[in-house]
């Protein structure tokens, strides 16, 4: 086994990137910015809707034609979020940029509070397939602490709404919030599957920092759930939704067969991606790039006719490889040992011989020879694994 620092390809390899065939626009804009959110967001400033729209079209053309995908993802925010005219016009210039070709998925993530019949004709105007609803519980204390606008009663009306209009459903749901009981997570996971939806996505509370609840944690206003507690949870999901017919396909994700995120097998498979709007990341050629997470800055760069991008990096083949190893462990099926060197240029244990040997022997790591994946024990500390996995 190699264990040196700098992996040694098994050939000279320049791995191609491909031409990308999945793209991902991200729209900023919520009712309110919930306290455990990290991501790129403005509340409050729906005055700013229409510069969006024309600075997301002015990116877009920078691509200087249409770029033909297979999946089509607008996230948030809560694109939702936006008025039904607002919202036909951002799917209208999502899709002039981005054609969809045969066998399509078109996601569109949403707010429960926003589903009401108006933007439901939009979405199916535009032949959206699959709808990301941002559920989280179906507790109404919970999703009192959790800062969410919504009620348990306006998730099960927005999938009503849905349901006839697009292919695939999925749910968002949070576990291990503070003062949670495995009781009362349980009840979540049986009001989420009454309502058959094709996709759930199960998610641990996290307190990022610079986030609202990192700062009520610190002044101890929020207590974080136990490690064990949190890992019964989330093995009781697992059990669960096994036990009801979902297949376990990546760490956090789960679907009725023929149901997977397509999109989000894209970034997990190692390929290359487009992306446009504020705080958006693209994988093209190699480089990744990261747009100015600020919306108002974004707005102000593009609307200049400047650059949008605030970090820029070319990764080199063994960062490459590094990273589709630890994208491609955060699916169950895991890596194969052999399609990964044709692909990427390195042998495993070249690449990362000593973490892997360390992680198979500790159990959390499976290992035949032939394939190497997360073991049921790995999955519950997998965040702690991936560090040792990229460094050098």
């Amino acid at each position: 086994m190699n264990t040196q620092s700098a992996a040694t390809p098994i050939r000279s390899l320049d791995i191609p990137n491909g031409v990308p065939r999945a793209a991902y626009l991200h729209v900023p804009f919520c009712s309110h910015h919930c306290g455990y959110c990290n991501f790129t967001v403005i509340a409050g400033r729906d005055d700013l809707v229409d510069r969006y729209l024309t600075a997301i079209e002015r990116e877009l053309s920078w691509l200087d034609k249409p770029r033909p995908v297979t999946t089509l993802f607008l996230g948030g925010g809560t694109p939702t979020h936006l008025s039904p005219a607002a919202l036909d016009r951002l799917l209208s210039i999502a899709r002039r940029w981005f054609p969809l070709e045969a066998d399509y998925e078109f996601s569109v993530e949403a707010n429960p509070i926003d589903i009401d019949a108006e933007r439901v004709a939009v979405l199916a105007a535009h032949a959206v397939t699959r709808v990301s609803l941002g559920a989280q519980s179906f507790d109404a204390n919970k999703l009192c602490m959790l800062e969410r606008d919504h009620s348990p009663e306006q998730i099960v009306e927005a999938i009503d709404r849905l349901r006839p209009v697009v292919k695939s459903l999925s749910l968002d749901l949070i576990f291990a919030a503070p003062g949670e009981t495995l009781d009362r997570w349980s009840r979540d996971l049986d009001a989420a599957l009454a309502l058959a939806p094709d996709h759930l996505s199960t998610y641990g509370l996290t307190y990022e920092r610079g986030t609202m609840f990192w700062g009520r944690r610190a002044r101890g206003e929020l207590v974080s759930a136990v490690e064990d507690a949190e890992a019964a949870m989330y093995e009781l999901a697992l059990d669960r939704l096994a036990a009801a017919g979902f297949e376990h396909y990546e760490v956090s994700n789960l679907a009725r067969p023929g149901h997977r995120c397509r999109h989000n097998e894209v970034y997990w498979a190692g390929d290359s991606y487009y992306a446009a709007g504020p705080g958006a990341a693209r994988y093209v050629d190699g480089v990744r790039e990261v747009n100015h997470r600020s919306t108002t800055t974004y707005l102000a760069r593009v609307l200049a006719g400047q650059s949008p991008v605030a970090e820029s990096e070319h990764l080199s083949p063994e960062d490459v490889a590094r990273e589709a190893l630890v994208l491609g462990l955060r699916r169950i099926a895991g890596v194969e040992r052999a399609a990964f060197a044709r692909r990427f240029g390195y042998a495993l244990d070249d690449l990362a011989g000593t973490a892997l040997a360390r992680f198979v022997a500790e159990g959390l790591l499976f290992d035949d020879g032939r394939r190497v994946a997360l073991t049921r024990r790995g999955l519950l500390v997998s965040d702690a694994i991936w560090p040792y996995l990229l460094r050098r």
